[in-house]
């Protein structure tokens, strides 16, 4: 690899989840605390770090483009690659012209300590603190469920949980940090052992965060119990629920655990309890045989259930699962229609949500400065908020009556 300066400018780059995300965060810490100055990619860093994913074909692809790129901008950088499409396919990212380092889900959190005993990073005197609005915190990790077109259990493994104890450290901790919003995420987030409701009492009892926002849920995951939480007013109002199809034909050959049913079920019962929470979804077109009927029974789910955002993607064959031997696969041409379909439904419901807090006042975390004077921030059922103010307004909660829209979101007047 050759001998490279230490105290490096590292680029961190994450494709995929949340999860990835919190590890990646992780590791930003860990390698500031060493002495590394993090960079945009952009920079020209010494050390390249690429997070991948691997759930669909496009991410894999992404992350060989994203990889190559790196090699280009600073040909002498040492380009590390990590995460899930290196624990499926490591021989394919180590085959990628000028890749140092390969390193699967279960050797990723070793990485700094790698580079530490390498020489290629040394310990700071004074490091500079890592800071953002938010910080996410990985709970939970693996899943158990083996939905037939998914990968995620082959490269995330078995399912396990953070201690009770620990995670309400690690929740106190970036509350000391100054960190105003805390996202907890997992594989199935939902599977926390031994109860997501009871560690959520705890960190509630013994944490003072601002705000406190679960990443993904499953609809089976819900209980009254569970939801009564929510009467805190420091869980954030935004549940995600991936649905993947609204036909229970489909849901059934893709071994999900509910029917459209109970995914109804679920959703009422909560916006019963929880006024203005937004629920966004995951939809999968052009499953093994799906057929025009049962696409259009997802497509009219999706209408009746007004969803804040859908994420709408097409089925892509992963390798290991048992939908890449299933008969009846969609054209590709079908599969581009549907989803434009869906896409476009997808805005109108984003849309129809967000208009009906228009003239009302919420509270906004803002977080950055998108040109000069305008910054933007996020409400806790997750709506993109934009004001004008000459004052800093970086990680402030601070409250906006909703005058307007404005590049995709809203834009607030400050009542300060």
């Amino acid at each position: 690899m050759g001998e490279r300066k230490k105290n490096s400018a590292v680029a961190l780059k994450t494709l995929g989840c949340k999860l990835n995300q919190a590890e990646s965060e992780s590791m930003a810490r860990q390698l500031a605390a060493a002495g590394c100055r993090i960079v945009p990619p952009s920079n020209g860093a010494d050390i390249y770090i690429l997070n991948t994913c691997t759930v669909t074909h496009i991410a894999d692809r992404k992350s060989r483009h994203l990889l190559r790129l790196a090699r280009r901008r600073n040909p002498s950088a040492l380009i590390i690659a990590i995460g899930c499409y290196v624990e499926r396919a490591p021989e394919e990212l180590a085959g990628v012209e000028g890749v140092d380092i390969v390193l699967g889900n279960e050797k990723k959190a070793y990485l700094v300590s790698l580079l530490n005993q390498g020489g290629l990073i040394a310990p700071a005197i004074n490091p500079r603190p890592m800071f953002r609005t938010r910080s996410m915190v990985k709970i939970q990790e693996g899943c158990s469920q083996f939905c037939s077109y998914c990968i995620v259990p082959l490269v995330r493994g078995r399912e396990h949980s953070l201690p009770p104890e620990q995670l309400v450290d690690e929740v106190k901790t970036r509350v000391a940090m100054g960190y105003q919003e805390v996202v907890l995420t997992g594989t199935q987030a939902g599977a926390y052992s031994p109860s997501l409701e009871l560690v959520l009492r705890r960190v509630l009892a013994q944490s003072n965060v601002a705000r406190l926002r679960l990443s993904s849920l499953q609809p089976q995951d819900l209980s009254p119990q569970l939801i009564a939480l929510w009467a805190h007013g420091r869980l954030c109002r935004h549940l995600h629920l991936p649905l993947q199809s609204g036909s229970d034909r489909v849901l059934g050959r893709m071994r999900r655990r509910y029917s459209v049913t109970d995914y109804q079920r679920a959703v009422t019962m909560v916006r019963e309890a929880i006024p203005d929470i937004a629920i966004s979804t995951d939809i999968m077109v052009g499953f093994p045989a799906e057929s025009e009927e049962e696409f259009e029974q997802s497509y009219r789910f999706c209408q009746q259930m007004g969803f804040a955002n859908i994420h709408v993607f097409s089925y892509s064959e992963r390798p290991g699962t048992t939908a890449v031997h299933m008969p009846g696969k969609v054209p590709e041409g079908v599969k581009k229609e549907r989803r434009a379909r869906m896409l476009e439904l997808a805005q109108e419901s984003a849309l129809r949500f967000r208009q009906q807090f228009l003239g009302r006042t919420m509270a906004v975390l803002w977080e950055k400065e998108t040109r000069e004077g305008v910054w933007s921030g996020l409400t806790d059922n997750y709506i993109r908020v934009f004001t004008k103010s000459s004052q800093k307004l970086k990680n402030r909660l601070v409250e906006a009556r909703i005058t307007g829209w404005h590049n995709g979101g809203l834009w607030g007047e400050l009542l300060i």
